[in-house]
Formats: C-alpha cells, sequence, structure tokens
C-alpha cells in the first residue's frame, strides 16, 4: 500500500514513466478490473454514473493537490491537512459531483494564474483563476464530466491491460519503456469516449425524456388494445 501511495505521488508532478509504472504494483486481476471500469467510464462515466466516480476523483484530488496549495500559501502539516482535505471531498464527490467539476477546473487554473502571478502575489492570481475555472467548470457539468470520465477511463484501460498481460513481460515492458505511447493511446482512447458521450448517447434529462415518451406510448397502446377488445367482445 505505502508503494503505491508512492507511486502516486509521481502524479503531483510532470512524471510521464512513473505515471506508466505504477502498472508493476497492480496485480493481474486488479488490472482486469481497471480495463472494465475503464471501459464503463468510457461509454458511460459522465452521466448519472459519474456522481460514483467523483468521490475517488476528490479524494485523488485532496491528496495530490492539496500539498502543492499548502505548501504555496506555506502553511504546515501537509501530510495532515492532505488526508482530511481528501476524506471531505470524497464525501462532498459522492454528495455533489459538480462541486467536482467545480474544483477540478478551477484549481489547476487557479494554481496556473498563480504561477504566473508570482509566489508573492500568488493569492491574486489563484483566487480569480480558481473562481472563473471552476465557475466555468459547473456550467458546462455534462461536458466536464464526460471529459474527465473519459480521460480517467482511458488512463484505467491502458494502465489496466498492462497489468493484466504482465505476465508477458518482454511485449510489456517494450511498450511501458515508451510512456509517451502510453499516453498517447490513452488520449486516443479518452477522445473516443468523450465523442460519444457528447454527441451518441443521450444526456441523462434526454434520457429520462425517452424513457418517458416511451412509457406513454405504451400506455396508449394499452387503453387502444383494451378499447379494441370491449368493442370487439360487443
Amino acid at each position: 500500500m505505502e508503494g503505491l501511495l508512492q507511486a502516486l505521488g509521481a502524479y503531483q508532478t510532470f512524471n510521464p514513466p512513473g505515471w506508466v509504472a505504477i502498472y508493476r504494483l497492480l496485480p493481474m486481476w486488479a488490472g482486469i478490473v481497471c480495463c472494465v471500469v475503464g471501459v464503463t467510464l468510457l461509454v458511460a462515466g459522465g452521466g448519472r454514473l459519474f456522481r460514483v466516480l467523483a468521490g475517488p476523483i476528490g479524494a485523488l484530488l485532496g491528496l495530490l493537490w492539496t500539498p502543492i496549495i499548502v505548501l504555496k500559501l506555506g502553511l504546515p502539516d501537509v501530510a495532515r491537512m492532505a488526508t482530511i482535505v481528501a476524506a471531505v471531498l470524497m464525501a462532498l464527490g459522492f454528495l455533489l459531483p459538480t462541486a467536482i467539476t467545480f474544483l477540478g477546473v478551477g484549481v489547476p487554473l487557479g494554481l496556473l494564474a498563480g504561477q504566473i502571478a508570482g509566489q508573492q502575489d500568488f493569492l491574486l492570481g489563484f483566487v480569480p483563476g480558481f473562481i472563473i475555472g471552476g465557475l466555468v467548470g459547473a456550467l458546462l457539468q455534462r461536458a466536464v464530466a464526460a471529459v474527465v470520465a473519459s480521460a480517467v477511463g482511458g488512463w484505467l484501460l491502458v494502465i489496466g491491460a498492462l497489468s493484466a498481460l504482465h505476465q508477458f513481460g518482454s511485449v510489456v515492458e517494450a511498450v511501458a519503456s515508451k510512456p509517451w505511447g502510453v499516453i498517447i493511446a490513452a488520449a486516443l482512447f479518452a477522445v473516443a469516449g468523450a465523442v460519444y458521450q457528447l454527441a451518441v448517447r443521450p444526456s441523462p434529462e434526454e434520457a429520462d425524456k425517452l424513457r418517458a415518451e416511451k412509457e406513454r406510448v405504451k400506455q396508449r397502446q394499452a387503453e387502444q388494445h383494451a378499447l379494441e377488445k370491449r368493442w370487439g367482445v360487443k
């Protein structure tokens, strides 16, 4: 578990080989599970299923980004703060997925704006970038959810495939030795998943309307059938 947490630390920095290397810590069964979850997220992760995804994403955001923000602000006790924030964001994600899209877009834009402003004026850049980015993320909830779910699904799919096929050592090692190839493959899956969810798959609201329309059609058909049967008996 400690090794897995250390491997996740690679995602706090720009470290493509470290991002890919996490597959070595997953057993074959976990790789298969990751593949199944990844495909599910690619196909339907941006809909109501995003509520299930938002909790773990919130926890991951708390673990990865809290130390960065805390260090930028010069606050103490980074490890404890990250754990608390991760727990809060996980609960918040399950209860209010829109909050995670707000944070998921707002925090990186805030960090970028703070970095541009410089260490001395970090808050002056971070706060407006965070608020504006968060509002955009909340307003574009479905699109952001579909893109995030597809990105996570694509990554889980490729990492899961590497873990599941780890017994074919030479082939997997050759693929993993080219992290940018793995990242590009995950990106292609993510793009395909996002396009499918946004352009082909109906939104939750549209799906509800379609189901309601089907129910109305069935009810009308049943009423018509009952009426014809009654008149036929007479």
